[in-house]
């Protein structure tokens, strides 16, 4: 499936109770499984799809839980940075990054969840496609965290006192601690090639901020 025809899918039933959307069977899924988001995905798409891996043909579908105004109530994941931290040091191209991959073709899939379950809902889509020249503005300010947060990564490692990455911010972009304790209880440390030595004890992502949603909803008005 493209991105283009999720969006029409999606905005069809944009605004419709969960509980007139969904069978009582798929409603009492959704109460077990808490709402878990890539379930209520591929019920709202018919199909069956992986919640671990939303694949599309043509890019990316960014999930967020957001109010009944469409108003963000969390960030939105991009992508984890383990396996590219050395890019990032290097600040190769953003247009030849992992991150730009990511990001250059997007569905952003608002969810309300006020209420009961039954009283969920999706919240109009928006599709971002940076190729379009509607987008140049948006592709600019991704250009310009994406560099600013190489550098600043680059400043904690060589300036920190622990010697290790933090929280890195941009506009719309920033780079997070996202990680989970292993069944021995330690998290995933980040090591870098270029400086022969682990700069995070924890694995780190990249995320968009909650102004990147504020955004997109002014740009789409």
């Amino acid at each position: 499936m493209y991105l283009d025809e999720a969006c029409v899918r999606f905005n069809r039933i944009a605004g419709i109770k969960f509980g007139e959307l969904f069978s009582p069977d798929d409603m009492n899924m959704i109460i077990v499984n808490k709402g878990k988001t890539g379930q209520l995905l591929e019920l709202a798409l018919g199909l069956h799809l992986s919640s671990s891996n939303m694949d599309f043909d043509d890019g990316e579908l960014k999930t967020n839980k957001c109010d009944s105004r469409g108003n963000p109530k969390e960030t939105v994941f991009i992508t984890q940075i383990s396996s590219i931290i050395d890019e990032l040091i290097e600040e190769r191209t953003f247009e030849e990054t992992h991150l730009f991959e990511k990001i250059s073709n997007i569905l952003y899939v608002p969810v309300c969840k006020d209420g009961r379950p039954e009283d969920w809902m999706f919240l109009p889509s928006i599709h971002i496609d940076l190729s379009l020249r509607k987008f140049a503005t948006l592709k600019d300010i991704w250009r310009a965290d994406y560099y600013s947060i190489c550098q600043q990564l680059r400043n904690h490692i060589e300036n920190s006192p622990d010697g290790f990455i933090h929280t890195s911010n941009g506009i719309h972009i920033q780079v997070r601690s996202k990680d989970a304790r292993d069944r021995n209880g330690n998290y995933h440390p980040i090591y870098s090639d270029v400086y022969d030595r682990y700069v995070s004890n924890k694995n780190h992502a990249f995320y968009f901020q909650k102004q990147f949603v504020y955004d997109i909803r002014k740009m789409m008005v």
